[in-house]
């Protein structure tokens, strides 16, 4: 007999996506990967977990999606899954103040949804759109806005997936049903809450 297939990388993985939500007067940063899954289909074998955390490298929102799931198609579910609670009465923030998220979301139906929405959003242009817009000329139209500084920020995902990764379970993924890895990535979840 053979080596078994190797296994795909452990853990949340996908793209991130940063936003700022101020709801006391002082700014946080929320930070999500953006794949969703339809609540009435578990996936049967877990395949990604989509996770937002904010500037503390603490999880605020956790799905598990099957891996071959795109980034781009999920993108609305993640942002509407996010509520910030307010400190005192009131209905939690849905609207983050800004938003940066990598090419995977360089597409013309998220640039929409975060223009419709009016949040200011940070996303890397792709080459092959770029040629596309610079072969157009005039009728191309400008360039999207980007900041920088404020993308290279978006490594606080990567901090808060290693966090998650100190849960052995987290990192072996045996788990072969979605809903049981959401249940162990959850745990791992509340104890970064609670150590934090």
């Amino acid at each position: 007999m053979g080596a078994p297939p190797p296994r795909p990388p452990a853990g949340p993985r996908g793209g991130e996506l940063v936003g700022c939500f101020s709801p006391s007067g002082h700014r946080s940063r929320l930070i999500t990967p953006a794949k969703a899954e339809r609540p009435s289909a578990p996936p049967r074998q877990p395949g990604a977990g989509r996770l937002g955390v904010d500037g503390r490298c603490r999880p605020l929102s956790l799905i598990v999606t099957p891996g071959q799931r795109a980034d781009c198609t999920q993108f609305k579910p993640v942002l509407e899954k996010i509520r910030v609670p307010r400190i005192g009465p009131g209905r939690p923030r849905k609207k983050p103040d800004s938003l940066a998220a990598d090419k995977a979301y360089s597409n013309g139906p998220c640039r929409e949804y975060l223009r419709r929405r009016g949040i200011w959003h940070t996303i890397p242009e792709k080459t092959d759109s770029q040629a596309a817009r610079l072969r157009k000329g005039s009728r191309g139209g400008r360039p999207p806005g980007f900041d920088e500084e404020r993308y290279k920020k978006r490594n606080t995902v990567k901090r808060a997936i290693n966090r998650l990764k100190h849960a052995r379970a987290v990192v072996t993924r045996y788990d072969k049903r979605g809903y049981v890895f959401l249940g162990t990535v959850t745990a791992a979840t509340l104890t970064i809450w609670l150590r934090s």
